[in-house]
C-alpha cells in the first residue's frame, strides 16, 4: 500500500457518514407510513366486519318478508288467473246467448235494394254486383286476436299490402298527417324503438281521417279539395282521391269523389270521410251522404283510374258504427257505444246478393282497450289489422261458405 492509502480511507469515510443518516431517516419514514397504512387497514376491515354484520342482520330480517310477498303474489297470481277464467266463461256464455238470441238483421236491404221511392237511380247503382274471382267466403267467427304492440296515437291506421311484399308494414299515425312509416318486416316493427327501423314516405297532401288503403304499391287517400279551410263553398263536404306511387313517392292520378254532401259514415269515428277497403275483388269505398244520412253507401272502384263502376245504398246504420270492411263483395259494419265497450258486427251487406242477412253471422271480438280507429282486411291472410286506441291487433277469422248455413 502507498503512502495515498490513508488518505482514500478517511475520504470515504467522510462521504459514507452523511449517506448513513440519509439512509436511517428514510428508513423511519417508511416505518411511519407503513404504520399509518397499517392502522387503516385495521379500520378498513373493522368497518366491514359491522357492514357485513348490518347485512346479515338486514338478510335475516327481509327474508320472512320476501317469504311472505312470494305467498301473496302467488294468492294474487291465482286470483287473477280465477278472474280471467270466469271472464271468459262469462264471454262465453254472452257469445252462446247471442247466438240463441241473434240480433235483428238488415231487414231494409229488400226495400232499399229492390227499387224503394227514395232509391237513386244514378249509373247501376243498386244493381247486383258481378263477382269476378269465385270467392265465396263469408265470415263465421272472429276466432283470436294478437296485440303487437303501441305505437303513436289514439288514432291511425297500421296494414299491409295484398298484392306487395308479405312482410312489409305500413302505418299511418293519425287524422291528419303527411308521412307514412314503412317497416321492412313485422319484427322490426314490434321492436322498443320501432321507429328507427322504419323508412319514411312523406305525401305531397296530408290525409284525411283513417280511410287510407295501400294496394298494388300504391297510396289511396282522400284529401281535401284546394279552398278554403273545409272545403270551400262550392267544395263543401267533397273529397278528392289520391293515389299515390309508393316507390317512386309521386302522385300517379287524382279524382274528386263522385259524391255531394259527405258525411262520416261512422257515428262514432267522426274524421273519416271515405274509408277505402281492398277484398278479393279489388278496390271499395264506404261512405255517406246527407241525402240519406242514416245508412252507409258503397261503392266498388277501378283501382287503376278511381272511376266508380258501381254504388250501392245499403241497410246499415250509420249510428254506433266505428268501422267496416269487406270480404269477397260482402260490405261489414262494427258498431259499438260511445262508452267504448265490447264491438260486433251487426250488419252485412253482399253487393252480389248472394248472402243474405239473415244468414250472415254477427260475431263479437274479443274485448281489447277501446273503440276501433280503423279495420283493414288482408285477404292473403284472411286476417284484420286493427287500431285500437294506439294499440295494433291483429284478429284472425275464420270463414265459411256463403251458402253454408250459420
Amino acid at each position: 500500500m502507498g503512502p495515498r492509502t490513508p488518505l482514500l480511507i478517511l475520504f470515504l469515510l467522510s462521504w459514507l457518514g452523511p449517506l448513513q443518516g440519509q439512509q436511517h431517516h428514510l428508513v423511519e419514514y417508511m416505518e411511519r407510513r407503513l404504520a399509518a397504512l397499517e392502522e387503516r387497514l385495521a379500520q378498513c376491515q373493522d368497518q366491514s366486519s359491522r357492514h357485513a354484520a348490518e347485512l346479515r342482520d338486514f338478510k335475516n330480517k327481509m327474508l320472512p318478508l320476501l317469504e311472505v310477498a312470494e305467498k301473496e303474489r302467488e294468492a294474487l297470481r291465482t286470483e287473477a288467473d280465477t278472474i280471467s277464467g270466469r271472464v271468459d266463461r262469462l264471454e262465453r256464455e254472452v257469445d252462446y246467448l247471442e247466438t240463441q238470441n241473434p240480433a235483428l238483421p238488415c231487414v231494409e236491404v229488400d226495400e232499399k235494394v229492390t227499387g224503394s221511392p227514395g232509391t237513386k237511380g244514378k249509373g247501376r247503382r243498386n244493381e247486383k254486383y258481378d263477382m269476378v274471382t269465385d270467392c265465396g267466403y263469408t265470415i263465421s267467427q272472429v276466432r283470436s286476436m294478437k296485440i303487437l304492440k303501441r305505437f303513436g296515437g289514439p288514432v291511425g291506421l297500421w296494414t299491409k299490402d295484398p298484392l306487395g311484399p308479405a312482410e312489409k308494414i305500413y302505418v299511418l299515425d293519425g287524422t291528419q298527417n303527411d308521412t307514412a312509416f314503412v317497416f321492412p318486416r313485422l319484427r322490426d316493427f314490434t321492436l322498443a324503438m320501432a321507429a328507427r327501423k322504419a323508412s319514411r314516405v312523406r305525401v305531397p297532401f296530408p290525409w284525411v281521417g283513417t280511410g287510407q288503403l295501400v294496394y298494388g304499391g300504391f297510396l289511396y287517400y282522400a284529401r281535401r279539395p284546394p279552398g278554403r279551410p273545409g272545403g270551400g263553398d262550392e267544395l263543401e263536404n267533397t273529397l278528392q282521391l289520391i293515389k299515390f306511387h309508393l316507390a317512386n313517392r309521386t302522385v300517379v292520378d287524382s279524382s274528386v269523389f263522385p259524391a255531394e254532401g259527405l258525411i262520416p259514415p261512422y257515428g262514432l269515428t267522426a274524421d273519416t270521410y271515405i274509408d277505402l277497403a281492398a277484398d278479393e275483388e279489388g278496390l271499395w269505398a264506404v261512405y255517406a251522404t246527407r241525402e240519406d244520412d242514416r245508412h252507409l253507401c258503397l261503392a266498388k272502384l277501378d283501382p287503376q283510374t278511381l272511376d266508380t263502376e258501381q254504388q250501392w245504398d245499403t241497410p246499415c246504420p250509420r249510428e254506433n258504427a266505428e268501422a267496416a270492411f269487406v270480404i269477397c263483395g260482402t260490405l261489414y259494419v262494427v258498431y259499438n257505444t260511445r262508452p267504448a265497450s265490447r264491438a260486433r258486427i251487426q250488419c252485412s251487406f253482399d253487393a252480389s246478393g248472394t248472402l243474405t242477412p239473415e244468414r250472415a253471422a254477427l260475431p263479437y271480438f274479443p274485448r281489447r282497450y277501446g273503440a276501433h280507429a280503423s279495420l283493414r282486411y288482408n285477404p292473403r291472410e284472411r286476417q284484420l289489422y286493427a287500431w285500437d286506441d294506439g294499440y295494433q291487433i291483429v284478429y284472425k277469422l275464420e270463414m265459411r261458405k256463403k251458402e253454408e248455413e250459420v
